[in-house]
């Protein structure tokens, strides 16, 4: 675990708020000078504390309106049958994120796709016609109260 200092955290914050700042803008919200920002970011890159920076969309307005989170359980757990079915739902853009959890399930997944007929679509190649599935159970959000990317720091 990287150990992050006060500048550190006060710059992560206002990152995962809005990371398309610039480093002078940066500099000015977090009370540093611009290089300092500029040589603090890049070490937080490089230790991997900031993964990617992204654009989140919204959903709905890409045609992306349904939402659905898939309890997986497979029939064998064996390590390499665990990876054979995470490497799987990883080539698919539709899945978003995919945990190996436990108890219960051996998976969730978080889908994103345009409609019911989509996810069919989707579950059908993904998990009707993979040997290893013994259960999937599905649920679709309804409404979405509570979406963030920020992590408490």
């Amino acid at each position: 675990m990287t150990t992050l200092d006060e500048l550190d955290k006060r710059i992560l914050q206002q990152l995962q708020q809005d990371a398309s700042l610039t480093n002078h803008e940066l500099a000015q919200r977090v009370h540093a000078s611009a290089p300092t920002c500029m040589r603090r970011v890049k070490r937080l890159i490089e230790e991997g504390v900031i993964a990617r920076q992204v654009a989140i969309l919204a959903p709905e307005k890409v045609g992306a309106g349904l939402t659905a989170i898939v309890e997986i359980t497979l029939d064998q757990q064996a390590t390499e049958r665990l990876i054979e079915f995470e490497q799987r739902v990883a080539l698919e853009p539709a899945v978003q994120q995919c945990y190996r959890v436990s108890p219960g399930p051996d998976f969730i997944l978080i889908i994103q796709v345009a409609d019911m007929t989509a996810y069919h679509a989707l579950a059908h190649q993904l998990f009707a016609t993979q040997s290893n599935i013994r259960n999937v159970r599905s649920f679709f959000s309804i409404l979405r109260s509570k979406f963030e990317t920020r992590i408490a720091i």
